[in-house]
């Protein structure tokens, strides 16, 4: 029998007569490695061995960070997974072709779903020998460190070029606004032409900047300010243009909401603003404080005098400041007087209430605040009560757990504050989801549990509740490698071995977590193995 770590020859591998998938990924069309490129190369090194490619797989003008947005490397997976496959052995260019995941462990993720189907997956940049060493592990994980370190590094370099250009007067992406223009200027800072909706630079050394629009524009931009400093609400404002037909620059009719940017945003007095929030590497867009924001004042030919634009942000600071709980009541039993319904749209729409989020932070929720002026709505929000009465057990079931490995290993767990993994022993990370319970009409209970699958656990916690939603019914600890599908359905009495995964504590998971020296590891292990052959 041969034995798995002996390299197959490329004789030997040339006789298999394998079949290939290409997987081919491309993040912008400016990259040198072009689809017909890596599909040249890959091909080649496919010759050397006789494999036959059966299928080509292609991700073009997509970024490698995440596999989310990746719609033929998914669809490579699930073929795979569903056994829809007529190859045996993938290959790709190289590992950041794969993916540049930020989280390295990431690609070797998706590389075991496959080889869990008996399908390798094969990097041109390395000799194929069907065979996995340490030696070759080590060298895949330093090269998809590698390619995730390349991401967060060209990160960086591109945020602090995007602010040394704000700071030179460039404008920075986004639409111009009403009453603006973007207008290309060439590598020596000479006007090119005026941007239209939607059109953006061809060269890389050619600048944007903003510029006054038509003349009509600039008036009702002024009028706008006028009218506000005179009293007039934003949204009166809006009715005003409205009734004119005058449309604003998406061409559609002015709200509430496009007023108040015109009267609140700086580029108006020719300032020029970046970083006042930030999706660095695919994450979720967040606000940032304002000393964290870049701005190059004077950067653009204003529109309206500054003076002028201090004291409208006075008029808005003086709006904001403390209302007491009886006023916001107060005003919302006028709001629902006169509208004969409550919603947070209209609240936010209302010039004299503050917005509908200051009333869930005061009171606890809008359903709370309904009650207190003895509003009932017309919807049963019964399953808004469930869903924030299943957030605080969730929290609570996390801390819980936390607390109970803490106290058995006798050291701190790492939540990671983005996407509420725990992390244990620095590679094993844990997603704790709660499954809320449903009753059917002939009483029977079921369960729905909804996987992080874009956040890749190696364990998720299934807390499932009783009846009520009130409590803890018990739990499911399933590992990522046998549940992969985007959700799992759970009745009472589930078939299969689908029940060997439940528990009525987390005593199991928790001793998982108890480092064991490896002295003693081996020692067991050699006690075990000679009474095994006595």
């Amino acid at each position: 029998m041969r034995q798995p770590e002996i390299p197959y020859s490329q004789e030997e591998i040339r006789q298999l007569r394998l079949k290939a998938a290409i997987y081919i990924r491309m993040s912008t069309e400016m990259q040198t490695e072009s689809p017909e490129n890596q599909e040249r190369q890959i091909r080649d090194y496919a010759a050397q061995y006789n494999i036959e490619i059966v299928r080509v797989y292609r991700d073009l003008g997509v970024s490698g960070m995440t596999a989310e947005e990746r719609e033929q490397f998914l669809a490579l997976i699930y073929d795979v997974e569903q056994g829809l496959n007529a190859f045996n052995i993938v290959l790709y260019l190289d590992e950041s072709r794969w993916g540049r995941f930020l989280d390295s462990r990431e690609a070797e993720y998706h590389r075991m779903r496959l080889e869990r189907k008996n399908v390798i997956c094969q990097s041109c940049e390395k000799p194929l020998a069907l065979t996995s060493t340490i030696a070759d592990r080590i060298m895949t994980l330093l090269r998809d460190e590698s390619a995730s370190d390349y991401c967060r590094q060209l990160s960086q370099k591109v945020w602090i070029g995007q602010c040394s250009l704000v700071k030179k007067g460039f404008r920075q992406g986004g639409v111009a606004g009403f009453g603006l223009r973007r207008m290309l200027l060439d590598e020596e800072g000479n006007p090119k032409q005026e941007l239209a909706m939607g059109q953006r630079k061809s060269l890389l050394t050619e600048r944007v900047i903003l510029v006054p629009g038509p003349k009509e524009e600039l008036e009702i931009v002024l009028w706008i300010y006028d009218q506000f400093l005179c009293g007039i609400s934003e949204s009166e404002i809006a009715v005003r243009l409205n009734s004119q037909k005058i449309h604003n620059h998406f061409a559609r009719p002015w709200s509430r909401g496009t007023i108040y940017e015109i009267l609140t945003n700086e580029k108006y007095i020719g300032n020029n603003l970046f970083n006042r929030t930030s999706t660095k590497l695919k994450s979720r867009t967040k606000n940032n404080p304002e000393d964290e924001w870049v701005r190059k004042k004077q950067a653009f030919e204003p529109i309206v005098e500054e003076n002028i634009f201090l004291k409208v942000q006075e008029v808005f600071r003086d709006r904001e400041k403390k209302i007491s709980n009886d006023e916001m009541l107060q005003g919302l039993r006028n709001l629902h007087t006169r509208q004969g319904r409550l919603s947070a749209l209209l609240i936010d729409e209302t010039d004299y209430l503050p917005p509908s989020s200051l009333f869930r932070t005061r009171f606890g929720g809008l359903l709370r605040a309904y009650r207190m002026i003895g509003y009932t709505p017309e919807r049963d929000y019964q399953y808004v009560m469930i869903n924030q009465r299943l957030r605080e057990f969730h929290a609570a079931v996390t801390l819980d757990t936390i607390k109970q490995i803490e106290t058995l290993c006798g050291r701190q767990v790492f939540v990671d504050p983005e996407t509420s993994l725990l992390e244990l022993n620095h590679n094993l990370s844990i997603s704790i989801v709660i499954s809320r319970c449903f009753t059917t009409p002939s009483g029977t209970r079921r369960w729905k549990v909804r996987f992080d699958n874009g956040l890749h656990p190696d364990i998720t916690i299934a807390v499932r509740m009783n009846t009520n939603n009130e409590g803890k019914y018990d739990y499911y600890i399933l590992p990522a490698l046998e549940f992969s599908r985007e959700q799992l359905k759970l009745s009472e009495n589930n078939a299969g071995l689908l029940d060997s995964f439940r528990t009525d504590t987390l005593d199991y998971l928790i001793n998982l977590s108890v480092n064991i020296p490896l002295d003693k590891v081996v020692s067991n292990g050699t006690k075990k193995h000679h009474a095994y052959f006595r």
